[in-house]
C-alpha cells in the first residue's frame, strides 16, 4: 500500500511510516516508558468504552466545528507537540503547520522541534500557530523562548508540566537515538534502506534543533548541543514558575501533564485558559492511568472553570467522540499525525487528519447527534465507561 489515497485508518499510516522512517526515529514515536503499560492502557481505555447507535433521527446537516480556547476549529481536534518532528520527514514542523493551517485545525510547535519558531512562522503566512514550552534551568533563555513565540504570532502558549525529568525509554537507549544519525554500522544499513527519507533530508538545511542552536552562548555543535540539553531541564518546577511565566507571556495559556483532580484545582487557580489531560502519551510514569480513565474526575473538579481537553491515544474519530463525551472540551493527538508525516509528509498529515474527521462525522451520526457541541455521555453504552472516583476514593 503505498498511494495515500488506499489509506483508510492511522493504523495504514503507521505501518506506511514504520517502512518509511528510519528505525531510531520511528521507535522514538511508537514507544512508551519503562514497561509501556500506561502507553497501551492509552488506547485499550478508549476502545473498551461502547457507543450507543441511535436511528429515525434527521442526520441531513451535520457539523463537526467547535472552538478551542476562543479558536475556531474545523473539528476539536489540535496537532500536539512533538518533539523532533522533524526528523519524521524533513521539515517536518513546517509541513505539520501547513497541513493544520489547511485544514482549519491548530498545530502546536515543540520547544525541542528542528524547524525553529521563525521557521514556521516564515512558512505559514499569519496564520497562528501554538508554541509549546519546557521550562529550563536558564531562564533567560525561557523568557526569550517565550518573547519570540510572540513575535511570531504565536495565539497561544502550551506549558507542559510532566519532564522535569525524563522517563526511561528503552528503544531509545538501544538504537542509540541521536540527531542527526550516529554513523553506526547498523544506523547506516538501516538509513540505506530508507532512500525516500534520505533524500528529504539531504535536501534541508534543518537538521538540528531549531530553537536552540544559535540561541545559547557556548552551544555551537551537536555534542554542546547534547551537554547543554541534558543539564536543562528544570526539576524546580513549581506552581509561582507557572504564574511567571503567564505574566510574561500575556495570552492564552494552556497547561499540559494534568492527571489528577487536585492538581487540576491548582491549575484553574493560576488562571489558566485551558488544562490537558495528558499522561505524555505514556512517556513519563510508566503505571499511571489512561487519560480517558483519569478525564471525569478532572471534569467534575474543574466544572466550567476552564477547558478541559484530554490527549493519549486517540487514533480514530471515534476516540475523539469518547473523550468528548466524558466531558473534554477538546482533544490532541500526536502519534496519529506523525504516522502521516512520516508517511507521506503534508499530504499524509492532511490524511490523517481526514479520517478522524470522517470517523468523528459518521460516529456522531449513528450516535444521533448533529453537532459535536451537543455530546455528551448520553452517546455512550451505560457502564462501559469510567466515572469520577467519589472524593473518599483517595483522588484528592
Amino acid at each position: 500500500m503505498s498511494h495515500l489515497s488506499d489509506i483508510t485508518c492511522i493504523e495504514d499510516l503507521r505501518q506506511l511510516a514504520q517502512r518509511r522512517v528510519p528505525r531510531m526515529f520511528y521507535d522514538y514515536v511508537d514507544t512508551g516508558s519503562y514497561t509501556e503499560a500506561t502507553y497501551r492502557a492509552n488506547e485499550a481505555d478508549l476502545q473498551r468504552i461502547r457507543l450507543r447507535q441511535r436511528v429515525a433521527v434527521d442526520l441531513s446537516e451535520r457539523s463537526t466545528r467547535s472552538t478551542m480556547v476562543g479558536q475556531s476549529v474545523a473539528m476539536p481536534v489540535a496537532l500536539a507537540p512533538t518533539g523532533l518532528t522533524g526528523m519524521q520527514h524533513a521539515d517536518g514542523e513546517i509541513l505539520a503547520a501547513r497541513a493544520a493551517q489547511a485544514f482549519g485545525v491548530p498545530f502546536t510547535l515543540s520547544t525541542m522541534s528542528i524547524c525553529s519558531i521563525e521557521d514556521v512562522a516564515a512558512h505559514t503566512g499569519r496564520y497562528p500557530f501554538w508554541f509549546q514550552l519546557y521550562v529550563m534551568r536558564d531562564r533567560d533563555f525561557v523568557a526569550r523562548l517565550i518573547d519570540r513565540a510572540k513575535a511570531a504570532g504565536c495565539s497561544a502558549l502550551q506549558l507542559t508540566l510532566d519532564l522535569q525529568l525524563q522517563g526511561q525509554r528503552h528503544k531509545d537507549i538501544k538504537n542509540g537515538l541521536s540527531v542527526p544519525v550516529r554513523p553506526t554500522l547498523a544506523n547506516l544499513l538501516n538509513l540505506a534502506s530508507k532512500p525516500r527519507w534520505c533524500r528529504a533530508m539531504l535536501g534541508t538545511p534543518r537538521r538540528s534543533f531549531g530553537n536552540i542552536m544559535g540561541h545559547v552562548q557556548g552551544v555551537e555543535d551537536l555534542s554542546s548541543l547534547g551537554a547543554w540539553t541534558a543539564a536543562q531541564f528544570d526539576p524546580t518546577l513549581n506552581w509561582n514558575d507557572v504564574e511567571w511565566i503567564k505574566r510574561r507571556w500575556g495570552g492564552k495559556l494552556i497547561l499540559k501533564g494534568i492527571m489528577d483532580a487536585e492538581d487540576a484545582r491548582l491549575a484553574v487557580a493560576t488562571g489558566a485558559d485551558a488544562l490537558i489531560v495528558s499522561n505524555h502519551g505514556g512517556r513519563q510514569l510508566d503505571g499511571a492511568p489512561s487519560t480517558i480513565e483519569a478525564l471525569p474526575a478532572i471534569v467534575q473538579a474543574v466544572g466550567q472553570q476552564t477547558e478541559v481537553w484530554m490527549d493519549g491515544g486517540i487514533r480514530s474519530g471515534q476516540d475523539v467522540l469518547k473523550a468528548l463525551a466524558l466531558g473534554a472540551r477538546g482533544t490532541l493527538i500526536g502519534r496519529s499525525f506523525l504516522y502521516g508525516l512520516g508517511a507521506g509528509g503534508q499530504a499524509g498529515v492532511t490524511r490523517a487528519l481526514e479520517i478522524i474527521q470522517k470517523e468523528l462525522d459518521t460516529t456522531m451520526a449513528f450516535c444521533g447527534r448533529t453537532d459535536i457541541r451537543t455530546v455528551d455521555a448520553s452517546v455512550l453504552w451505560p457502564g462501559s465507561y469510567p466515572q469520577p472516583l467519589a472524593e473518599s476514593g483517595g483522588l484528592d
